[in-house]
């Protein structure tokens, strides 16, 4: 048995202790193989959440869906007004506490309606690297995050989601739509869809790992090196260029530094 295959087998056996879950799933790389280990585990006594709102592009939603519905795992999706939580929509450095608070207390109640003992979600050893806010709501709720628990990193996540045959192996990661914009910059449902259309156009010409950061009327593209000349090629820009000017961006810029995980932490005061 290989290390990954002996770390599995432990992963495995924290979930058989919970004796029932719900998974929060959200259809990135982590949560899938949580969700995925859980269910083996588990059975029918594992039911995915997935929260739809403004923050989440609808390709995640039915990505969750048509992931569920492959491999039979009951799948229950709760709509939040995430703008209407006190505090969020102000876009404060603290906005991932206040969301991840209030949508993981509707994710506890529903648990409690299913008869399931716990609520288990996705982050990894890795996060505890990384400004997140939102942890500090999971430890208040109780709630349980058995990769970290276990210490799975990313690189372990994805080679074991490799070897499981799962689709979300190489899945560039991903993060809400909030985090695209400074804090301080009040967000609206009409900011938010206007960025989810900018990553999809970049998505639609092959780039895989994409971010659109907001500046106020700036949007800043982040991509990976290799992909930087690519989007500099005479046609694409100028799609682009007119794309996000009917969008509502007055500047597009590309940040010659690339993609970045937590740049928009960066002179926010965290």
């Amino acid at each position: 048995m290989t290390a990954i295959e002996e770390k599995a087998q432990r992963l495995k056996q924290t979930l058989l202790e919970t004796e029932s879950a719900a998974v929060a799933f959200s259809a990135g790389v982590d949560s899938t193989l949580l969700l995925d280990m859980a269910h083996e585990a588990l059975g029918d006594k594992v039911v995915a959440v997935t929260v739809r709102s403004v923050f989440v592009p609808q390709r995640e939603i039915v990505q969750a869906q048509d992931f569920c519905a492959s491999r039979g795992i009951r799948h229950v999706v709760l709509d939040a007004d995430v703008l209407a939580v006190d505090g969020v929509r102000e876009n404060p450095p603290e906005r991932c506490y206040l969301c991840k608070r209030a949508l993981f207390s509707m994710i506890l109640r529903t648990a409690r309606e299913l008869g399931l003992r716990c609520v288990a979600e996705g982050s990894n050893a890795d996060d505890l690297r990384d400004y997140r806010p939102g942890m500090r709501a999971l430890r208040e709720l109780s709630v349980r995050s058995p990769l970290l628990e276990t210490l799975w990193t990313k690189s372990e996540i994805r080679e074991l989601s490799g070897m499981r045959g799962l689709p979300t192996w190489d899945k560039p990661a991903m993060a809400c739509l909030a985090t695209r914009f400074v804090c301080g910059e009040t967000l609206t449902p009409e900011r938010l869809a206007a960025v989810e259309q900018a990553e999809e156009l970049l998505r639609s010409f092959g780039f895989q790992t994409v971010r659109v950061r907001v500046h106020g009327d700036l949007a800043r593209i982040e991509l990976d090196a290799s992909a930087q000349q690519a989007l500099l090629r005479q046609e694409t820009a100028r799609t682009v260029r007119e794309t996000f000017h009917a969008l509502g961006f007055r500047y597009v810029a590309l940040d010659l530094d690339g993609y970045r995980t937590g740049s928009m932490n960066a002179g926010s005061g965290v």
